[in-house]
């Protein structure tokens, strides 16, 4: 058997005025997501359990059939796991986000899209300013890096994209250690002012990476082998360091994709073929797309149309395709982790559609891959991380 899981990031949605009162799902062209859901089941899942924070590090840890109640510790550990940051018993590691704040007010929680380069100086800058025995930084992917902290703390942060247009005051860290980040956060402002790629990005008309935010903060988790779980060897295509952590944790390798950004024009024809060659050498090719959630947060409907229909032409398709040549003998499932409402600009914890088409996979509802048609359907998971079971097992 041969087993394909595909995540379009944030790609559920809710009905629209800009798309005649449709939700992104339904106004793109999506005859791959389409046919799977005519051939298979399609339902519902709820990846989020109600006491843990909406977030794409909770909903992924449930697709890939963990339960976070027993495994979350916290985003930012899962993104070192993909960098391979070594942080010592006793040091908390932060996500470090580069944002834009002007007079107080959160205008960008990723600081115009920096790119790689411009974050390695930056990032460089405040390792050589602000880095030592207690906090050090470290880089990661666009505006997501990484600190890691020597003290004692006990926390409560905010995502800097749950907080677009807000004044940033009352979601400050609070709580054991505040005032040691804060002062980290505050420096770093001070570091950035003097930075030349801002002078630059302010030149072009850019928005400037003003500030760091710190959140997502947490120790190392310990998840299980994927492969002792179910007895399949998995592959995973990602642009994210989440996912890419969160994998390497599992114990599925990590295929990395050039030109694969994160971003809305990421290499989506380069992730796809990377999935299907997977599919020669893996039980389980695992790919993840993150660019109908960039899309959300800055509440671009069109371009987050455009993302799930790039999916949809250089991925669903091309892995669908390459299962089929496997005869009857395969799988494969297509949802979202959460929503990311263009008008809310951050995630929610309402289930997500899902459809699931292969081997013993009894077609019962007709209409497209879409939140409505998932709703109305007979298939309702509660426990998200009861969805790979499900997705695996089912007869």
């Amino acid at each position: 058997m041969k087993y394909a899981l595909i995540i379009p990031d944030g790609a559920a949605d809710e009905p629209l005025e800009e798309l005649g009162h449709k939700t992104p799902l339904q106004a793109a062209e999506t005859p791959g997501m389409d046919a799977i859901a005519a051939a298979g089941r399609l339902g519902t899942v709820l990846n989020i359990p109600e006491n843990l924070p909406a977030g794409s590090d909770v909903a992924i840890l449930s697709v890939l059939g963990c339960d976070p109640q027993e495994v979350y510790t916290g985003r930012a550990p899962l993104e070192a796991a993909a960098r391979d940051i070594q942080a010592a018993p006793n040091e908390w590691i932060f996500r470090c986000n580069l944002v834009t704040i002007i007079d107080g007010v959160m205008e960008d929680y990723c600081a115009g899209g920096v790119t790689d380069g411009e974050a390695e100086a930056i990032v460089t800058a405040l390792q050589t300013m602000l880095g030592g025995t207690t906090a050090n930084f470290y880089q990661g992917v666009g505006y997501r890096h990484l600190m890691t902290l020597a003290e004692d703390v006990d926390l409560t942060t905010t995502p800097p994209h749950d907080i677009m247009g807000e004044p940033i005051k009352a979601h400050m860290p609070h709580g054991k250690g505040a005032d040691v980040v804060r002062t980290i956060m505050d420096r770093a402002g001070d570091v950035l002012a003097a930075s030349e790629i801002n002078a630059v990005r302010r030149d072009l008309g850019e928005n400037a990476a003003t500030d760091i935010w710190l959140w997502g903060e947490g120790k190392m988790p310990e998840l299980p082998r994927f492969e002792a779980v179910w007895g399949l060897r998995g592959a995973t295509i990602a642009a994210v360091d989440l996912v890419r952590g969160m994998s390497t944790l599992l114990g599925l390798d990590v295929i990395n994709v050039p030109g694969a950004t994160g971003y809305v024009e990421t290499n989506f024809e380069g992730k796809g073929a990377a999935a299907v060659r997977a599919l020669d050498d893996y039980d389980l090719a695992f790919v993840h797309i993150e660019a109908p959630d960039e899309a959300g947060h800055n509440a671009q409907v069109k371009p987050k149309v455009h993302a799930i229909e790039q999916i949809d032409r250089h991925i669903v398709q091309p892995v669908l395709q390459r299962l089929q040549a496997e005869g009857d003998d395969w799988r494969i499932l297509v949802l979202p982790d959460h929503p990311t409402p263009c008008h809310v600009r951050t995630h929610t914890r309402q289930p997500v559609p899902f459809a699931v088409a292969g081997k013993r996979i009894d077609h019962v509802v007709s209409g497209a891959f879409c939140e409505d048609v998932a709703a109305a359907s007979d298939l309702h998971i509660e426990r998200g991380c009861n969805l790979m079971e499900f997705f695996l097992t089912v007869r």
